[in-house]
C-alpha cells in the first residue's frame, strides 16, 4: 500500500527516507525531547523505531509521517497516526502523536502537522475517532491536543500497561476527538 503524503502551509508529511535516520536518531537521543518517555534511544533503537513506523505504513497506508519543512526541506521530526499497540479500555483505537527536534519547538509546527493528520484521519481514512495520550507532566503536548480540538475526560486517564507499576511515567491522560467534533470545529 502506498503511503499518503500530506501538505500544510509550511510542512510536508511524507514517507520516510534513509537520509532521515541520522537526524531522527539525534532527536531520539536528546534528553529534552525524550523527557516524557522512559529513556532516550540509541542509534540502533531509533533505526528500529523507524523500521516499525515504515512497517505500519506498509500494513495500513498511514502512520507517523516524516515531517519536513517546505521552505528548507529539513527533516524536523514526525507527526502521524498509528494503531494503539497495547490493550486498554479505549482500544482498539488510532492515536495521533508527534515528536519534533527541539530547534523547531514553539513555532506551531506540531499543531499544524497534527491538523493535517486529523484531516486525513477523518476525511480520507473515514475514522470515527482519534485518541492521544501522554504523561500528566507533558503540558506542551496537552496544549497541542487542546489546540487541535481534542477533549480530555479525567475518567479516561489510565496506567500505561507497557510501564511497570510505580514507574513515574506510568500515569497517562487520554484525549479524544470524534469525526463529528472535528466537523463542528471546522
Amino acid at each position: 500500500m502506498e503511503a499518503i503524503e500530506l501538505h500544510s502551509p509550511r510542512l510536508r508529511l511524507r514517507a520516510w527516507r534513509d537520509a532521515d535516520l541520522p537526524a531522527f536518531a539525534a532527536l531520539n537521543a536528546d534528553p529534552a525531547v525524550m523527557r516524557h518517555f522512559p529513556a532516550c534511544l540509541s542509534r540502533d533503537e531509533s533505526d528500529a523505531l523507524a523500521a516499525r513506523i515504515r512497517a505500519h505504513f506498509a500494513a495500513h497506508g498511514f502512520g507517523a509521517w516524516a515531517l519536513e519543512r517546505r521552505d528548507s526541506g529539513a527533516f524536523i521530526g514526525f507527526t502521524g497516526l498509528a494503531q494503539v499497540g497495547f490493550a486498554a479500555p479505549f482500544s482498539p483505537a488510532v492515536e495521533i502523536g508527534w515528536r519534533l527536534a527541539r530547534a523547531h519547538w514553539g513555532q506551531g509546527f506540531a499543531r499544524e502537522a497534527a491538523r493535517a493528520a486529523l484531516a486525513c484521519a477523518f476525511e480520507r481514512l473515514g475514522l470515527d475517532e482519534v485518541v492521544a495520550f501522554t504523561t500528566p507532566s507533558n503540558l506542551p503536548s496537552q496544549r497541542v491536543m487542546q489546540a487541535i480540538g481534542m477533549r480530555h475526560d479525567p475518567a479516561d486517564d489510565f496506567e500505561h500497561p507497557q510501564l511497570p507499576p510505580g514507574h513515574p511515567l506510568r500515569r497517562h491522560v487520554l484525549y479524544r476527538l470524534s469525526r463529528e467534533q472535528w466537523r463542528e470545529g471546522l
